[in-house]
């Protein structure tokens, strides 16, 4: 009938009835997950060891088990030190944990020296963590571009902006007109894993040199020394990395047996819009997407010889990509003038061997994903700074970065298909913040996972995966 209107029912929620009763039910259960990866890959171990001169007369907590669990907090989605409860106060899954005083004061006690102990025990865990990743006959994952495996290992840095308030120490005024640090990182493309991190305020320099210097060093002596030496090493910055002492730096690497390379974005001075406008047009090709495909409406070039690099390492190499801007894009005077939007970089890859400038360019598009990394990172950790004091902050830092290695290693050594790609958001949902019940028998403690929980065989299969990883030895 005209006028008339006929609306579904809405089916009710089930009636239920709460009470404070329950007992043998535990949260975050798939957490012990990472506490246990943690002892698997030497983590906690090497932790107490660079921690015990921390330890008043071998008393209380052990440091090492405290920075641990700090890291298992950060990695399950906690914000501050006091989120520590959610492990403390499930003492049977997790055993005893510290409290947060306790907590704080160890992050305080931590000086220069002793946080590269700290790095230094990352990386001991990082070689146990690839090796058992190469017992399983896995190994570390490729990086692809234009459908093609990319050899070696591939680092990407960047830096990014945390807002903060202005009693912290050192935080200062950003360049976009926020207030906080800008802390610079580097991630491993292969996997996820965060090599290094550096603090730094607010106002740091985008394209500060001997920044990009330090933080390159530090993720180098992250890679296990089988990796190192005789592997190839990518090295991708946007064009703050593009400054003449850095990229010296990355040749002069070379020297010590280290096979590095750089890709890094370049400013479109007026040199090279001088270029780009004299370069006939048969001279640019078809751009690729990451799967081999062409890109539609975009294409690439060489300026090589048309740019002059002086200063720049011998074999430099200078190549454009021109596309037609996406609604609403940002674009310079220039790109305005021409109605393209252009993209420069510099690299040392020689075109000898396949380094054509279209399938370079794609491969440098492909350091884009280091902003998920970061994203990701800031839910891991390095998004909110908990002290006012800078050097705890700096140790925080360190501390998110061990928690997105263990995220990074659950993916490679426990899990398949999708669960082995997902972002931590997704891992924390369906693995890490599941609920089960305790049960004792047999002289053992089991954790039951509900039976109808969509991943129940995907947590479990992890749990059996990691009790089957060899472990270090000592």
């Amino acid at each position: 009938m005209e006028g008339t209107f006929y609306v579904q029912a809405i089916g009710l929620r089930p009636r239920v009835q709460v009470s404070a009763d329950g007992s043998g039910v535990v949260g975050h259960a798939g957490s012990r997950l990472l506490a246990d990866l943690a002892d698997a890959t030497g983590l906690t171990a090497a932790y107490s060891t660079a921690l015990r001169p921390l330890r008043p007369r071998g008393t209380g907590h052990d440091p090492g088990r405290i920075a641990t669990d700090l890291a298992v907090m950060l990695a399950d989605g906690g914000e501050a030190i006091a989120d520590l409860a959610v492990l403390r106060d499930q003492a049977e899954v997790f055993g005893p944990v510290a409290s947060t005083p306790t907590a704080w004061r160890l992050l305080a006690d931590i000086d220069g020296r002793t946080l590269s102990s700290l790095r230094s025990a990352r990386a001991q865990a990082r070689e146990v963590a690839w090796l058992q990743a190469a017992e399983q006959g896995e190994g570390i994952p490729t990086v692809r571009a234009a459908g093609r495996i990319l050899p070696g290992l591939v680092l990407d840095l960047d830096a990014t902006l945390v807002t903060c308030h202005s009693e912290k120490e050192q935080a200062a005024p950003t360049y976009k007109g926020g207030f906080g640090f800008h802390p610079l990182l580097c991630f491993l493309a292969n996997t996820g894993e965060a090599l290094s991190g550096r603090l730094r305020p607010g106002n740091a320099g985008a394209n500060t040199a001997a920044d990009h210097i330090t933080v390159l060093d530090q993720a180098l002596a992250q890679i296990p020394d089988a990796h190192r030496h005789g592997t190839d090493i990518l090295i991708r910055t946007d064009s703050a990395g593009s400054a003449k002492a850095f990229l010296a730096h990355v040749r002069d690497v070379r020297k010590r047996g280290i096979r590095t390379f750089f890709s890094v974005g370049y400013a479109v001075t007026a040199p090279v819009r001088h270029a780009v406008r004299a370069i006939p047009d048969r001279l640019w090709h078809p751009a690729l997407d990451q799967d081999g495909t062409l890109r539609g409406g975009a294409e690439v070039t060489e300026l090589t010889g048309m740019v002059y690099l002086t200063g720049y390492p011998a074999g430099t190499r200078v190549i454009v990509r021109r596309e037609r801007p996406h609604p609403g894009a940002q674009l310079s005077l220039f790109g305005q003038d021409e109605g393209l939007r252009h993209q420069v970089f510099l690299t040392d890859t020689p075109s000898c061997g396949g380094g054509s400038a279209q399938f370079l360019e794609v491969r440098h598009r492909g350091h884009a994903t280091v902003e998920d990394h970061i994203r990701c990172g800031k839910s891991t950790g390095f998004g909110r700074f908990p002290s006012r004091d800078f050097g705890i902050n700096t140790v925080w830092l360190e501390l998110s970065l061990a928690a997105i290695d263990l995220l990074a290693w659950t993916r490679v050594l426990l899990l398949d298909g999708e669960l082995a790609t997902v972002e931590p958001k997704k891992l924390r949902y369906r693995l890490l913040h599941v609920a089960a019940r305790l049960t004792r028998g047999g002289r053992r403690l089991r954790l039951r996972i509900s039976v109808t929980w969509p991943w129940r065989n995907e947590l479990a299969t992890a749990f059996h995966r990691l009790a089957a990883l060899p472990r270090p030895g000592g």
